[in-house]
């Protein structure tokens, strides 16, 4: 089982960029598609951002889409969520995790976490001036 660990969260002000990492521990990384998360305190966690096990296909929640980007590097086990054009409302604590589904499958309906079994401690991203 996939153990994702996030690092690169902070502070930073509006209109900035912040890049996160996601280094997943675990046989067969390549296997999984991966998804990007994040959640603020009484909220559910949000869906932000998923990419595909060979990393051809991304899939965006609208707020985001033009701001953020997300890539992986198989052979390093790692998924690199990228955030631009950073806005106040977009800090939260980050997670990425893990999905057993296939892309297919994963797409054919709103992503969701319950979509995702194997989840990281997350990071905090703060945009503030």
């Amino acid at each position: 089982q996939l153990q994702p660990v996030e690092s690169g969260g902070g502070l930073v002000q509006p209109g900035g960029s912040l890049r996160l990492s996601c280094a997943a521990s675990g046989m067969s990384f390549s296997r999984y598609p991966m998804g990007w998360f994040r959640q603020t305190p009484g909220k559910e966690r949000e869906f932000v951002a998923a990419i595909s096990q060979n990393a051809l296909v991304t899939y965006y929640t609208d707020s985001v889409k033009g701001r953020f980007t997300i890539s992986r590097d198989n052979a390093k086990n790692t998924v690199y969520p990228q955030m631009n054009s950073l806005k106040p409302e977009d800090t939260a604590v980050h997670y990425c995790a893990a999905s057993g589904r296939i892309w297919r499958i994963l797409t054919a309906t709103p992503i969701s976490s319950a979509d995702f079994g194997s989840w990281g401690q997350g990071t905090q991203v703060t945009v503030s001036s």
